[in-house]
């Protein structure tokens, strides 16, 4: 997992997951920055970013590399989203989309405006068909949104961009979609349905202590 824009690194003692800074002297979320080989890594708050606790928890095959093209649906203030910038450097791009105009405006402020690689898109993934701004197909998909119908936005999204063989990173939130059902079920009921539309489920992680009742599922589109 770990490559020249992820590292673990050690502070007083403790292992952290941190990014390479892509804007070095400036933090996000008010993450450490840590100064490691003349380089400058940000610490990687897994309570406050999935992909991190994803990571934590044994992610194995991290798709998103140097130079990914990432379509993100649920950017929400853009902690997540800028480590994500860090990973794919200044040869990638993230799509970053977030419906909500108040939280955007932070993601632009504190992210976008000082990242050339993220593209902030003010829409709702509901209607992938409205972002003007992505071109082309990307590698991955990364979607973290709270709805019931979760799992279908992140399919449609994925058949509108998502290139053959890419990889979907989808955060399940079972008490979005059914707050009666055990969560475990829930996961499961949620696979199924990525396998009937074409996807391949390639690791299923549990985001517990980080983000109780959750977990992400990596999966690849056939």
């Amino acid at each position: 997992m770990e490559s020249e824009d992820i590292k673990w690194i050690y502070v007083h003692g403790e292992k952290h997951l941190a990014t390479l800074n892509l804007v070095p002297g400036d933090n996000v979320y008010g993450e450490k920055l840590v100064k490691q080989s003349g380089e400058e890594y940000r610490l990687w708050d897994p309570y406050r970013s999935k992909l991190a606790g994803a990571l934590k928890k044994g992610l194995k095959n991290q798709p998103i590399k140097h130079g990914s093209k990432v379509l993100y649906l649920g950017a929400s203030t853009g902690t997540t989203v800028s480590h994500v910038s860090d990973i794919v450097g200044n040869t990638g791009i993230v799509f970053a989309v977030e419906p909500a105009t108040r939280v955007a405006r932070e993601l632009i402020e504190n992210v976008a405006a000082k990242r050339k690689n993220v593209m902030p898109i003010i829409e709702d993934a509901r209607r992938p068909q409205s972002y003007f701004s992505v071109f082309g197909k990307v590698d991955v998909v990364y979607c973290d949104i709270a709805q019931p119908d979760q799992t279908d936005i992140a399919i449609s999204n994925c058949t509108a961009y998502l290139k053959p063989k890419g990889v979907m990173l989808l955060v399940i939130k079972t008490r979005s979609i059914d707050v009666t059902m055990d969560p475990k079920s829930v996961v499961i009921q949620e696979a199924k349905k990525l396998e009937k539309h074409g996807f391949l489920i390639d690791q299923i992680i549990n985001l517990e202590p980080f983000d109780k009742d959750h977990a992400m599922i990596l999966c690849i589109l056939k």
